[in-house]
């Protein structure tokens, strides 16, 4: 990007591009739906299909491991442009949510929402590397954050409608309802976008770019230590979430539509996590959002346990948790942004996958975890798995200075 075009993009940040915010934000609703209903239908599903729960189950761990995938696609958004990488994102959500509905067997289904996952993937870093490069370093947690309410968003708006959906016009609903607005968001992301071009380093626009782009990020201690952050905080998180509906379930004997209602309070929660890191993750500066975050998200998983005696203080003390956690971990997705400036998209995907890979351990810890210990265990880890993500990432910024802004 030429001197005159970043000039121009960081004046017109209060109008066009809060259009440009807006309509990403709805597209990634629109994704993250896509991404996350199959988990509480999954039984719906199943009947649908005429499978069993396991075989459901195994679309999700499908969909999961896509953001391995999604490092072979940030070096691409580095060296295409992230517009592109943005709109080929979206179309393949679309393409998979209408294959999925129209052909309702098994197999298709499976490729519906490998494609959804897959989508996410190349779509997200694509995007954060586009405000990276928009957004004046001072207003990134802002940016970040009014964006991550589309995470909130897909589980307190986008899932209470797919419900609503089922219930009227059956399973397939949701595919051709996300395919459709999927398509909409495409022209709009057409529209608003304006083209970009690849970044200016060296090392992405040189042959045989995509090996070294990874390369030269294994030289970078700062992304490194990002990517030992998103290992350790996502398994942290996933250890908790895999169990604590059978927490919830066996000591406080909430039925199905009691546990449903609890996954709200988590929504609520990641929603003002969200909200903090947009109001203050600049104010505090980037850096100092992550550790304060960190430390407090600590506390959180160590005294969680002490919340079970009632319902009540259990549902605070998970609020606690993944208020904490979001908190952290969109100031340092903020953060992330401008750790690699001439690898950014490529920097954010291998957080993301690194991040995937966390919530894979943490999910295989969690069972055993909770069956040995109960929530004493499980807060007692994810704690220790925390301060692991602390570690990390103080050992990557050890040292590191913000660079100059390239024009």
């Amino acid at each position: 990007m030429t001197a005159s075009v970043n000039s121009a993009d960081r004046s017109s940040i209060s109008m066009g591009f809060v259009g440009q915010i807006g309509v990403a934000t709805f597209c990634r609703i629109l994704i993250n739906t896509a991404r996350r209903f199959a988990y509480p239908f999954a039984p719906v599903i199943s009947r649908g299909l005429g499978v069993s729960l396991t075989a459901t189950t195994t679309l999700i761990a499908v969909n999961q491991a896509t953001g391995i995938l999604g490092v072979l696609f940030g070096p691409l958004s580095d060296r295409f442009g992230y517009r592109l990488m943005m709109l080929t994102g979206l179309a393949m959500v679309v393409v998979g949510m209408i294959s999925g509905g129209a052909l309702p067997v098994y197999a298709m289904v499976l490729a519906a929402l490998f494609m959804a996952g897959l989508g996410k993937n190349i779509f997200d870093p694509a995007l954060q590397a586009y405000v990276g490069r928009r957004v004046p370093y001072q207003h990134r947690g802002l940016a970040v954050g009014l964006l991550e309410f589309s995470w909130a968003g897909s589980s307190l708006i986008g899932i209470p409608l797919i419900g609503i959906l089922i219930g009227h016009l059956g399973w397939r609903a949701p595919f051709f309802a996300l395919g459709g607005l999927g398509l909409l968001g495409l022209g709009l992301l057409w529209r608003v976008l304006p083209a970009d071009r690849p970044s200016v380093g060296a090392v992405l626009r040189s042959k045989g770019g995509l090996l070294k782009s990874w390369r030269f990020l294994a030289t970078q201690r700062q992304a490194l230590g990002a990517f030992g952050f998103a290992f350790f905080v996502s398994a942290a998180n996933d250890n908790l979430f895999v169990v604590y509906g059978a927490w919830m379930e066996t000591d406080f004997g909430l039925g199905v539509v009691a546990l449903g209602a609890s996954t709200t309070v988590i929504g609520i929660a990641e929603f003002a996590g969200e909200a903090l890191t947009a109001a203050l993750a600049d104010r505090l500066g980037l850096k100092r959002a992550v550790l304060i975050g960190l430390v407090c998200c600590a506390v959180s998983y160590a005294v969680l346990p002490l919340f079970g005696l009632t319902l009540s203080a259990a549902l605070t003390g998970l609020f606690l948790v993944f208020l904490t956690f979001e908190f952290s971990i969109v100031s340092a997705l903020s953060l992330c942004t401008e750790l690699v400036p001439e690898a950014r998209a490529t920097t954010m995907s291998g957080f993301l996958a690194m991040a995937g890979i966390g919530r894979f351990f943490g999910a295989l810890m969690g069972g055993p975890l909770y069956g040995w210990g109960g929530m004493g265990a499980i807060g007692a880890a994810s704690a220790l798995l925390v301060m692991g993500a602390l570690a990390s990432i103080l050992w990557g910024l050890h040292g590191w200075q913000r660079p100059e802004p390239a024009i």
